[in-house]
Formats: C-alpha cells, sequence, structure tokens
C-alpha cells in the first residue's frame, strides 16, 4: 500500500448548545482512528461560530471564518442556533445557510438507516431495517428567498420559489450516482424517486422534467415519480420501500427529518452538503439548548458524519485508505449500538458513554 504522506486540514465548527459536546465527541474517535489508521494526519481548525458568537460579537460569521472554511480540505460542523437569539427580522441564526451560498453546496445528502436493537416508531418489524437516502437540493428552491422575502404594510408576505434547469440537473445527476453506488449486494437495482407538488406548481413541473432527463441517461437504475403528500404517506406506511429520494430545498429538508424520526431519531442521522470542490458535514439534530451540558446528547450523528467527510475527502483525493476508516468507524459505530442505548431513545448512556463505546470497537478493529 502507497504510505505516501497525506496531509488535510479540517474547519471544526462546533457551534451552540450540544453542538460542542457532539463535536468533542467527534473529534475523540477521529484521533483514536488516525492512531490506528496511520497514513494521513488531520489538523483541526476551531472556528466560533452561530448564535452565541452573534451575542457577543454581532457576527454569527465573520469573513476570517468564511475564508478559513474555503480554504479548508472539509468542514465539520456542529449545531447553530439558539431559540432566544434571531436576527431584526425575526430569523433564527443559521450559519449553514451562509457556508452553502459561499461555497457553491448545492446537495444535500442525507442517509437514514435504523438499528435493529434500538425502538422503532413503526409496528412492522420491516421498520427495523430502514435504509434510504435523500438528497436535498441546496441552492435553490423555496430557501432560494432566504433573505429576499417582503412584508408589504403589515398585511401580505411573499417568497418566492426559483428553480434552474441547471440546478435541477446537478442535483439529479448526484442522485443518480449516489443510487448507481448503491445498486449493490442485495440491493441489484437502484431507484431514484422524484418527490414534488409537479401536479399544481410549474417549478417542480419543471423539475420534473429535467429529472426524467437525466433518468434517461442511467438507465440502470429504476425513476419514479411521486406528488409531496402521497410520498409522505407512504414514507410513513413503508419506508422500506425507498432507497434514494431527490426533492426542492425545502420538501426534501422536510423528508429528510420525517424519514430519521421513522428510524429512530435525528440524533443517529448524518448529513452531507456537498459541491464541486467543498462539503460541509453535521448531524441532522439542532443544538438541544434544554440538553446542553448534561452529557445527555447522542453523538452518533455527529461521528457519523465524519464518515461521510472521509468518504468525501476519499473521492476527491482519489486516496482508498481514507474510504476505508470511514467503513471501519462505520461498523465501530454498528457494534457500539449493539450494545448501548442512549439517553435520547429513553436508555441510560450519555454522550461519554455512547463515545468510549465507539472508541473501544475501534481498538479492536
Amino acid at each position: 500500500m502507497d504510505r505516501r504522506d497525506l496531509h488535510f486540514q479540517i474547519a471544526v465548527v462546533p457551534g451552540d448548545g450540544i453542538g460542542p459536546e457532539v463535536m468533542a465527541a467527534c473529534l475523540q474517535v477521529l484521533e483514536v482512528l488516525q492512531e490506528r489508521f496511520g497514513g494521513a494526519s488531520v489538523e483541526f481548525l476551531h472556528i466560533a461560530a452561530g448564535a452565541g458568537h452573534y451575542q457577543k460579537t454581532g457576527i454569527a460569521f465573520s469573513d476570517e471564518s468564511m475564508r478559513a472554511c474555503q480554504r479548508a480540505d472539509a468542514i465539520l460542523f456542529g449545531a447553530v442556533g439558539l431559540p432566544d437569539v434571531r436576527y431584526p427580522d425575526g430569523t433564527e441564526i443559521a450559519t449553514h445557510f451562509d457556508l452553502r451560498a459561499e461555497l457553491g453546496l448545492y446537495a444535500g445528502l442525507h442517509p437514514i438507516r435504523s438499528y435493529p436493537r434500538l425502538p422503532r416508531l413503526l409496528a412492522d418489524k420491516r421498520a427495523s431495517a430502514i435504509d434510504l437516502v435523500v438528497v436535498r437540493e441546496l441552492s435553490e428552491g423555496l430557501l432560494y428567498s432566504r433573505g429576499r422575502g417582503t412584508v408589504d404594510s403589515d398585511t401580505v408576505a411573499r417568497e418566492t420559489m426559483v428553480i434552474t434547469r441547471d440546478g435541477s440537473r446537478r442535483v439529479s445527476e448526484f442522485a443518480f450516482r449516489v443510487a448507481s453506488r448503491r445498486a449493490t449486494g442485495k440491493r441489484r437495482v437502484g431507484k431514484v424517486t422524484c418527490v414534488g407538488q409537479a401536479n399544481v406548481l410549474s417549478s417542480m413541473a419543471f423539475f420534473r422534467k429535467v429529472f426524467g432527463e437525466v433518468a434517461a441517461g442511467y438507465p440502470a437504475v429504476d425513476a419514479e415519480y411521486g406528488y409531496v403528500d402521497a410520498m409522505a404517506a407512504k414514507l410513513v406506511k413503508s419506508p422500506w420501500e425507498f432507497d434514494v429520494l431527490v426533492a426542492e430545498n425545502s420538501c426534501g429538508g422536510a423528508f429528510s427529518s420525517l424519514a430519521a424520526a421513522l428510524a429512530g431519531s435525528l440524533s443517529l442521522a448524518p448529513t452531507a452538503d456537498i459541491g464541486d470542490q467543498h462539503a460541509v458535514f453535521q448531524p441532522a439534530h439542532g443544538s438541544a439548548p434544554d440538553i446542553a451540558g448534561r452529557d445527555v446528547a447522542n453523538p452518533v450523528a455527529q461521528i457519523l458524519s465524519a464518515a461521510l467527510m472521509l468518504d468525501w475527502l476519499a473521492d476527491q483525493h482519489a486516496e482508498p485508505r481514507l474510504a476505508h476508516a470511514a467503513r471501519i468507524l462505520e461498523s465501530a459505530v454498528d457494534k457500539a449500538m449493539s450494545v448501548i442505548y442512549p439517553i435520547a431513545l429513553g436508555g441510560q448512556d450519555g454522550t461519554r458513554a455512547i463515545t468510549k463505546a465507539v472508541i473501544a470497537h475501534l481498538r479492536k478493529a
């Protein structure tokens, strides 16, 4: 195996609430992973940002911090936002939106899977085998209007949805590539479901049209269409029937959270915001300030986000050792989840106990 030196700088944004706790757990795990599998060195650059930083400085995310993220090889992001800390227009502090815009991030990757030992919301035993991916378009859609909405005479509020051919094409291609990679083993044929409100909105009908054009270039992957309401019902009734779903920004956000909850908890779900040159990796859950500092938070979503980061870096740098490390990390989490029971899910294991269990299985690998 080629043992050439590799060095990566990772920007680390812990954020607010439980963000610093789950991030600290994640970094402990990554440090052990580096000890166990050499050949690559990682430098962590800590960046202050979020609602707490806004309270102190009047700035949620500085230009200097943005430049540091642009220079970094990848960005590990915790959770930001505090309910009582808002901008003058009433919206919450959400610095990840700034990162998406500045770094050209357009594909939100939300892998969702259940863990058999943990409690599930659905009675059907097949719910213990949920394994799907939501791909969310990030650069446009309804959330393109963030910061651009208007309120007229305190009587009418307006937002504008934007859907472009390029935006629809690239996120559809991303979704089909994900499905193609997943079409192995038991799942021999990948499937991508385009979710939208194409029956009533011309913008989503256009998204659907472009999706269909892209689908024609992936004949080995099945393509299907569904409306938001019908797909939401089907997702609750039989989530195990889905493979990859692709949707407009706001719709994709709702579906990813719904799927994560059905699989067990947002605290188990990692996410990646991906562009052509940059990517941000973070847990699906929020900052949960009500449980901050109590050793209650589940760090699994943050740790699995680091596995997504390793996979992305492996692709970016043609470095299979990083992909191998991602598999080792995922396996350690799987084994840990077979013996621990997070407090967040009604069990007795908190942040430190879960972190310790993951590290123990890493050391045995």
